[in-house]
């Protein structure tokens, strides 16, 4: 065999395989599926690893195509093979898995579509557009024996684990609540008219899974974070980081009660999604009440704690860390460099013997007793490196048990950004049931669970 990846027919023998081709000194060849704004981070982040080769791209611009090309070639790697629709990509028996850097409304037919032709995924967070999908990515993960990982890039942070791990040892007593902050400096997207599809984009494709609009820069590249058809708003967009580590701290699944409210303030734009969202999750996980309160700004704020705005945090705009799909924070109204320190995105968790927070420089801090005095605390440097990594070894290994963020825990936080939305566009409290899925006896909310696909982009019933 001159290849370590052949045709198979079965999931069992899926797993053979993966046994058989685990050795390190193996290459795994690999696609990137999406190269626009997370992309490129994807092409850094996974060209670094030993024994990892970019095969091919794939991207629906042409544009992005070539920026991804030169990217690949600027680092000194070879030219990859580049397609347009991932259909065809799949086909292709050289891949062994695949990154996608997608808009959230491809994330799970795409990664569905992976496994059943038996390649393993890294797929950005959110993994899902919608709870029906969360269900579906998963049950398609375990039918077909894959390794997929969310990229939650904070779960591999070994300061944050650390952390987490000291709540769960007892450091600040009985951790009844966890606050999550996305503060994040958002300027208005204006109103943008229809315009002719830019030369060398196949917006059909584009499109996939969602409704069919005309096009408008503002439904398209990155703005497509701020309409329910292609987005979750910034609660899924850099809110999902938060969210998901909040869960994880406390250690629980699935809430019992959501209530979010919130709008759409100060702007008058095309943006559907909120701006500004206050929302609280309660959780009887083992039979013991906890609370998860998250909340979405938009423009100026103050921080809490130790997260959110402090002088030496501060950098120009150019030079902050990009946003959780890669499109680095806006400059402001007036154009200019503006300092990081804007922007407060972090966690906090409450106890009986103190708090701690985590921020999103991956680092902790701890403060404990009724003196708050200063408890353990640690920092890292990245996160992404250690998750890609801990990915490609999982991979390697075929044990989903390895992974930080295994997709089943990123579809569990996925489901809480998608049930804060719904309480936000149905305008009231909804209890939620894990086992069945539903929203209790609230037919409009439940509408919400999944969506119309447009053919031939479905996600399908069974996977």
């Amino acid at each position: 065999m001159q290849r370590r990846h052949f045709l198979v027919t079965s999931a069992g023998a899926l797993t053979a395989a993966s046994s058989v081709f685990g050795s390190p000194n193996d290459t795994l060849r690999m696609a990137v599926v999406g190269v626009g704004g997370r992309g490129a981070n994807h092409i850094s982040s996974f060209s670094a690893l030993p024994n990892v080769e970019i095969t091919a791209i794939c991207d629906i611009d042409d544009a992005h195509l070539a920026k991804g090309v030169k990217q690949l070639a600027g680092l000194g790697k070879k030219e990859p093979q580049t397609y347009k629709d991932v259909r065809k990509l799949l086909e292709n028996k050289d891949i062994d898995f695949i990154s996608i850097a997608s808009p959230n409304h491809w994330h799970t037919l795409m990664t569905i579509w992976a496994v059943q032709h038996g390649k393993d995924v890294y797929v950005e967070k959110p993994c899902s557009h919608n709870i029906f999908e969360a269900k579906q990515i998963v049950a398609a993960a375990r039918k077909y024996d894959r390794i997929v990982q969310q990229g939650s890039q904070i779960r591999s942070s070994e300061a944050v684990r650390d952390g987490i791990q000291k709540m769960r040892d007892g450091l600040i007593g009985d951790v009844y609540m966890a606050r999550g902050l996305c503060f994040k400096w958002r300027d208005t997207i204006g109103h943008k008219p229809v315009v002719p599809i830019p030369d060398g984009v196949d917006y059909d494709l584009w499109t996939g899974p969602s409704p069919m609009h005309q096009f408008t820069m503002n439904r398209f590249h990155y703005t497509w974070h701020w309409f329910w058809d292609t987005g979750n708003g910034d609660l899924g967009n850099q809110g999902i980081h938060e969210v998901d580590v909040a869960r994880w701290g406390l250690g629980v699944k699935y809430p019992v009660k959501v209530s979010a409210i919130g709008g759409h303030f100060m702007f008058d734009d095309d943006q559907e999604t909120p701006n500004t969202l206050n929302c609280a999750f309660e959780f009887a996980d083992n039979g013991r009440r906890q609370m998860l309160e998250f909340e979405v700004r938009h423009w100026m704020s103050n921080g809490e704690a130790t997260v959110g705005p402090s002088p030496q945090r501060a950098t120009p705009a150019a030079a902050a860390p990009s946003d959780g799909d890669g499109a680095p924070p806006p400059a402001g109204r007036s154009g200019a460099a503006r300092p990081r320190n804007t922007d407060s995105i972090g966690n906090l968790f409450y106890g009986s013997k103190g708090y701690l927070d985590v921020d999103s420089y991956s680092s902790y801090k701890s403060w404990l007793g009724k003196e708050q005095a200063e408890g353990p605390a640690a920092k890292d440097s990245d996160p992404m490196k250690n998750h890609v990594t801990n990915f490609v070894e999982a991979v390697r290994a075929h044990k989903k048990e390895m992974l930080h963020a295994e997709i089943e825990e990123g579809a569990a936080s996925t489901v809480l950004v998608h049930l804060a939305n719904i309480s936000y566009r149905v305008g009231r409290t909804i209890n939620f049931d894990s086992k069945t899925f539903t929203c209790i006896g609230d037919s409009e909310a439940n509408k919400h669970l999944s969506r119309e696909y447009r053919k031939p982009f479905v996600v399908p019933e069974k996977v």
